[in-house]
């Protein structure tokens, strides 16, 4: 890692007009989170002094996407000038503090923090005054041009718009990233003018002023030009979503987990998994921790959750903010809403929903079944069709159902309620009140047969 630790100056300011979105452009997601937040998170995984972001218009939506970053020093530019004075506006919360400055584009998201630290050390190798990140790009279309003298050294960036014909035949182009001595970068702002097709102050020409100034500038030529990747369109954006989702499942088939039809399935950067898991197609796993030995089956989506080890997952479950415990078997499609949490040994089956309750080891309810703000205890076994009447219009209650329990099928429980241990509720029961431990409930009508009813009801028509 870098010895240095670098001020980080995230420029994030700008709305986007080619994303034709009110929405502003470093909110847009990618891989359901906002792009200004997996830069942030390369950021963070960085030594730094402090992590400072411009922003602009949509300076309160960006801070509440935010939130969650704690350490964030936000400055604000008033009206969108360029990146330079988008630096400029940092001028007096940065140049106080001194030392090096690493600016980036809140639309390059796609950069590892390996990549910026071997930037920072190639910058403190060279005894460089600044440094900026390139890559050779095929098709270099819409990218500033990396110009360099005879012997390689980097002489200017050229936007496009101000480019010669021979300048755009150059493929080197500038990523947007740079380091900087913070007192020659400020010095070099000041002399910086508007003489551009966009009337902008352009921080590309802080290159070539200290250039001229006769000081050491450093270019960093990327290996993996897709880092280098700028969103300024919703085609770029689906472009880094597949190529963060192609790293991201890359990362995880080398760790040990087997991913069928992996481009069909999608991974977020947060979730972690064990070894040996098991992923069938059209998966969809965000912010999720997944243990050693768990068997997903196709077309489960899972959101903030926990599946420990050895559970098995069928066709189509929706899980989000719950615990699975280790060697559970749930579905196929089953829905565990937030606030769920299951035992080790658990089987909740076909159509089966579980909303803000704890189940106990070894419970099972194998169908079509509703449990909402319940505690089960252990081995309960819940017949078809069951379901807990949790809301009477205002409230939430809560129902109790202790270890040993079965429920027979088409019962429901009208919280708020105990069900004690080893008690057995009789199919078809509607249960209003608490069930002793041991006890048998039976509450439905009784069962009267009217003989020939069906003959009176519909008379045989006369034969002709």
């Amino acid at each position: 890692m870098a010895a240095i630790k670098p001020h980080i100056l995230i420029l994030a300011a700008g709305m986007g007009t080619r994303m034709k979105s009110k929405v502003s452009k470093v909110l847009h997601p990618v891989l359901y989170r906002p792009m200004l937040h997996h830069l942030l998170d390369a950021a963070s995984a960085l030594p730094h002094a402090s992590i400072n972001v411009v922003v602009g218009e949509n300076s309160s939506a960006v801070k509440e996407a935010c939130s969650g970053y704690k350490t964030i020093n936000y400055i604000h530019q008033p009206s969108p000038q360029g990146t330079g004075h988008a630096v400029l506006c940092a001028r007096e919360t940065l140049q106080e503090k001194g030392g090096t400055v690493l600016v980036l584009n809140g639309d390059v998201i796609l950069m590892r923090p390996e990549t910026l630290s071997a930037f920072i050390q190639s910058h403190e190798q060279k005894h460089a005054v600044g440094s900026l990140v390139s890559a050779k790009f095929k098709q270099p279309f819409g990218y500033g041009r990396i110009l360099r003298d005879g012997s390689g050294r980097p002489l200017a960036i050229r936007e496009e718009k101000d480019c010669s014909e021979t300048e755009k035949q150059v493929n080197e182009v500038n990523v947007g990233v740079y380091l900087f001595d913070t007192d020659s970068l400020f010095s070099a702002l000041e002399r910086v003018q508007t003489s551009n097709k966009q009337k902008e102050y352009y921080l590309t020409d802080v290159v070539e002023i200290l250039i001229s100034g006769s000081e050491s500038v450093n270019a960093f030529l990327m290996p993996d030009p897709t880092e280098a990747l700028g969103i300024n369109d919703r085609f770029a954006l689906a472009e880094a979503e597949e190529i963060l989702a192609e790293r991201v499942r890359g990362h995880w088939m080398r760790e040990g987990v087997s991913l069928h039809h992996p481009r069909s399935i999608t991974i977020d950067p947060r979730s972690r998994f064990g070894s040996d898991v098991e992923v069938e197609a059209n998966c969809r796993i965000l912010n999720t921790v997944v243990e050693s030995g768990v068997y997903i089956e196709a077309g489960c989506r899972i959101e903030n959750s926990t599946i420990r080890a050895g559970a098995h997952l069928k066709e189509g479950c929706y899980i989000e903010s719950a615990e699975v415990g280790p060697e559970s078997t749930l579905g196929p499609y089953l829905h565990l809403r937030p606030g769920t949490r299951l035992e080790a040994g658990v089987k909740l089956g076909n159509f089966v929903e579980v909303k803000n309750s704890h189940v106990g080891k070894g419970s099972k309810a194998s169908h079509l079944s509703y449990i909402g703000d319940a505690e089960v205890g252990a081995d309960v076994n819940i017949g078809c069709g069951f379901i807990t009447c949790n809301y009477d219009g205002q409230k939430k209650h809560k129902t109790v159902i202790e270890d040993g329990v079965f429920v027979g099928s088409d019962s429901q429980a009208v919280a708020p309620l105990t069900i004690g241990k080893g008690a057995y509720v009789a199919s078809g029961t509607t249960l209003t009140r608490d069930v002793p431990p041991g006890a048998l409930a039976i509450a439905r009508e009784k069962q009267v047969n009217k003989e020939g009813f069906v003959a009176r009801l519909r008379p045989q028509k006369k034969k002709d």
